[in-house]
């Protein structure tokens, strides 16, 4: 084998993937058919459980620092202020609060971490051809070269090549006709600690704050219907559009960074796995940008992927491990998809009923705290568990497959430590001596012991993923061990 993984996209889910995959000692090479780094993006929001996964790969570093708290969204009627949201803390312990800050800085803060862990993109390198046998996968590149590898992942997008090479369908539907994208300076008195919307009968139009002065403007434009426009018809499209449904004299657009349109489709892939092939993120699953869901859900898929290859390739696991991943993470796609449809739809309304209850109904109540709470908690996706999958339980909580927050513990010498700081390609047994030695017959050196501070917790055996694995002494963690990795 030339490497244990192949990893087909260096975008933030490829790259997360091949760090994960490093941590846990497992070899892995990540390729692009672009010729760089992008340096244009259209997500620029990470959520609390993004910066956890950054966080737990070792690569969220000074992202907190450098993006915006733009945590409200003020909805306006022209110059009418009609609602406003706040974001709040969802009352759980998390790496880093939401954060502002464009899809290139997370890729280039995962470079970063890669290059520590002695990987690095090949650009110019797309897949044109992959085989499989029972032993590997033998994936051709475009110059000609072939990879030999025992698995290949696909994180190549909504467009995958890899998801095509494997025939794994892709059905959807559109959700929406033409938006527009537009990064750039305005001259304008809108406050930047919050993003601004406006409802109008033509489209809804939002302007998003971002690091640098810059601001992002989307506006739904069905009746644009230029046939492959110039970033420049695209730009001089939403002036208008600035003028005519913010009704502000003073919101000016200056200069244009970048420019773009798009049609919302949703859509997700019959299989998260063929034999040797598997996808993750956008290319098993395509989501509206309303929510910031889509680079959030494609971290956890590569994060709780990880971890499962890791053991496998190291002869630690079967193969029936690797069918937990789309038992896991592909109904929460189906569940997150639902979600940004509906939301889609309730911005693009169009009709006279869908629009009175937009602004009439859904704007008003809106504005209730307990409401705002629930939605920040929601949109985080720290309330994602796996407690009904084969790996799962019942019982108390946290039950097997919960999210485990990041508590304070100690480690055996008595230095202090945060959980989620040793699952960095490890798992935790939070007990004594005898459940760790338990654990190790199958993880090896993988696995840590831990004391939570002030905490009076049962026994517990805590994935990489920071999700638990299960509860109670050595004997009840050796059984959960031999029944989810034989």
């Amino acid at each position: 084998m030339d490497t244990d993984v192949l990893v087909a996209g260096a975008g933030p889910v490829g790259l997360a993937l091949a760090c994960a995959l490093l941590q846990h000692g497992v070899s892995v090479r990540v390729v692009d058919k672009a010729q760089g780094p992008a340096t244009t993006s259209r997500a620029n929001f990470v959520h609390a459980r993004g910066s956890e996964v950054l966080d737990r790969l070792d690569a969220l570093g000074g992202l907190a620092g450098e993006s915006l708290r733009a945590m409200t969204i003020t909805t306006y009627a022209g110059d009418r202020p009609m609602t406003r949201i706040r974001f709040g803390d969802p009352g759980l312990r998390t790496a880093a609060p939401p954060m502002v800050i464009s899809q290139a800085r997370v890729e280039a803060a995962l470079r970063d971490r890669l290059a520590e862990l002695g990987g690095r993109p090949e650009w110019n390198a797309g897949l044109v051809a992959a085989e499989q046998d029972a032993s590997g996968v033998s994936a051709t590149l475009a110059d000609g070269r072939v990879v030999r590898a025992g698995r290949l992942v696909g994180c190549d997008g909504t467009g995958s090549t890899v998801r095509g090479l494997a025939g794994i369908g892709f059905p959807g539907v559109k959700v929406s006709e033409r938006f527009l994208l537009v990064d750039a300076r305005l001259d304008t008195t809108l406050e930047r600690g919050g993003t601004s919307g406006w409802v109008h009968p033509d489209g809804m139009l939002g302007a998003m704050p971002m690091p640098g002065g810059r601001w992002r403007l989307l506006a739904y434009d069905p009746a644009f219907r230029e046939s492959g426009p110039s970033e420049e018809q695209i730009v001089e499209r939403m002036r208008r559009i600035l003028a005519e449904r913010t009704g502000r004299i003073g919101v000016r657009l200056l200069e244009a960074d970048w420019a773009s349109l798009f049609q919302v489709h949703r859509r997700l892939a019959d299989t998260y796995r063929r034999g040797r092939v598997l996808l993750a993120g956008d290319a098993a699953h395509a989501h509206a940008p309303f929510g910031g869901q889509g680079m959030l859900t494609g971290l956890g898929d590569a994060e709780n992927l990880a971890w499962k290859l890791a053991l496998v390739a190291q002869g630690r696991a079967g193969e029936r491990l690797l069918d937990t991943y789309e038992a896991e993470r592909r109904p929460l796609a189906a569940k997150v998809l639902s979600g940004s449809t509906a939301q889609t739809k309730i911005n693009i309304a169009a009709g006279p009923v869908g629009r009175f209850l937009r602004d009439q109904v859904l704007l008003p109540i809106s504005n209730i705290g307990r409401l705002q709470r629930w939605v920040t908690y929601g949109t985080s996706q720290l309330w994602v568990s796996y407690h009904r999958g084969p790996l799962g339980g019942r019982g108390a909580r946290p039950r097997p497959g919960d999210r485990v927050p990041d508590l304070p513990c100690e480690r055996p010498d008595g230095t202090p430590t945060r959980l989620h700081a040793e699952l960095r390609g490890r798992w935790a047994v939070l007990g004594g001596p005898a459940a760790l030695e338990a654990a190790r017959p199958r993880l090896g050196d993988q696995v840590t012991l831990l004391h939570p501070s002030g905490h009076a917790l049962p026994a517990m055996l805590v994935r990489p993923d920071a999700h638990l694995a299960c509860k109670g002494g050595p004997a009840e963690l050796a059984r959960w061990l031999d029944g989810a990795l034989h």
